[in-house]
């Protein structure tokens, strides 16, 4: 049964493909609720509520995560819930400042299709293995419980709505595990402070500096690659993601929220499990600041107790559709999207993107001394 009001679609696998994408967000979520004390409800209300606009302003699923490179900064050391608020404050104001920068989007147009699949094909290969360590880490049978649900339930179903079922079968897990009892709490919305600038400050310098090169080529780079693939009819240019990842993040920063940024691999995820139009945003969107308000207290526990086995299945599955899209490559473009696979991989994204960058510059460099001799001899 779906509800299709203009370009928004509200249905099942609207809503299978909206949670698709919770492979990366489970574990930064919990982090941010049990090392960094950020309340659940706030988590959530935030969230949920930037997911609401994001599927407005786009009327297409875009993916909305933590930014990963500062997450995994701020749980290890422990930053408080007020530095990693204020960073997204610092973050928010550099991406509005590289969305009006004809400098860096200069670069994105010369970037050469050798690289940008060569950063889907990392990209791909790192949730795969991610998705395998959750899978041995936890109940292993049941990742590939998860794989093989996904398999049946996808079969020549162009829309598959297991991202959904699975969700709904780890929340009942957990409950079992945890002896959970659902229980309302008082009702809370985040209340409206201007982040301490020393502090923006300070996460830009630990931590916001290490995300640049990811957010570029993940979230800016490969998810309009991915855009124009899935949806080649909308016109979402590298600018407007850069703008709105500004503006969300300042923001969010002034409602206590945390860094966000987009993502291929969860754009990948959406797609794969179903979602078409930004209605998927924007049920997934109401549906978390609903539960954040009604039972914040409960969703610490639930995230607790959910299996990682389940998230690691659906990583892999999502793994493996990322990496389809480099079957198109080129004799020629092999040397950048290896160099690319290998130091991104290896290393992280922005690495990759580096090398893929100098390779396909030696390579073209060597083509062109090769051309030249063979017309001189």
């Amino acid at each position: 049964m779906a509800f299709q009001l203009g370009e928004y679609e509200f249905s099942l696998k609207e809503l299978s493909g909206a949670v698709g994408d919770f492979g990366t967000l489970l574990p930064l979520a919990i982090g941010f609720m049990v090392v960094n004390e950020m309340h659940p409800a706030h988590f959530m209300v935030v969230f949920g509520l930037t997911n609401v606009a994001t599927g407005l302003i786009y009327k297409a699923p875009m993916p909305l995560q933590p930014m990963k490179a500062v997450a995994a900064v701020a749980i290890s050391q422990q930053w408080t819930s007020s530095l990693l608020s204020a960073t997204g404050l610092s973050m928010g104001i550099f991406w509005l400042l590289m969305g009006t920068s004809g400098g860096i989007q200069d670069i994105i147009r010369r970037t050469p299709e050798s690289v940008i699949r060569g950063v889907q094909l990392s990209l791909g290969i790192s949730l795969g293995f991610m998705g395998i360590s959750m899978i041995l880490e936890d109940i292993w049978w049941l990742g590939l419980a998860t794989i093989a649900l996904i398999w049946l339930l996808g079969r020549n179903n162009g829309r598959n709505p297991s991202a959904l079922v699975i969700v709904v079968i780890g929340v009942i897990i957990a409950f079992v595990r945890g002896g959970i009892e659902p229980e309302f709490t008082e009702l809370m919305f985040p209340a409206p402070a201007f982040p301490q600038l020393h502090l923006a400050w300070q996460g830009f310098l630990q931590a916001g500096i290490g995300q640049i090169p990811l957010t570029l080529t993940n979230a800016v780079i490969a998810c309009t690659a991915l855009l124009k693939e899935y949806f080649p009819d909308k016109d979402i240019p590298e600018r407007r993601l850069m703008l709105n990842m500004g503006v969300m993040n300042v923001i969010s920063s002034v409602m206590g929220g945390f860094p966000m940024c987009h993502g291929a691999g969860g754009l990948a995820s959406q797609y794969y499990f179903g979602a078409r139009t930004g209605g998927a945003n924007v049920m997934e969107g109401t549906l978390e600041a609903l539960i954040g308000i009604l039972f914040g207290s409960t969703l610490l526990h639930i995230f607790r107790y959910f299996p990682m086995a389940l998230v690691g299945g659906m990583l892999v599955i999502v793994g493996i559709e990322l990496g389809k899209f480099s079957r198109g490559l080129q004799k020629r473009d092999i040397p950048a999207a290896a160099a690319t696979v290998l130091f991104g991989t290896v290393f992280n994204l922005g690495a990759g993107f580096a090398a893929g960058l100098l390779a396909e510059v030696a390579y073209s460099a060597l083509r062109d001394g090769d051309e030249e001799d063979g017309e001189n001899g």
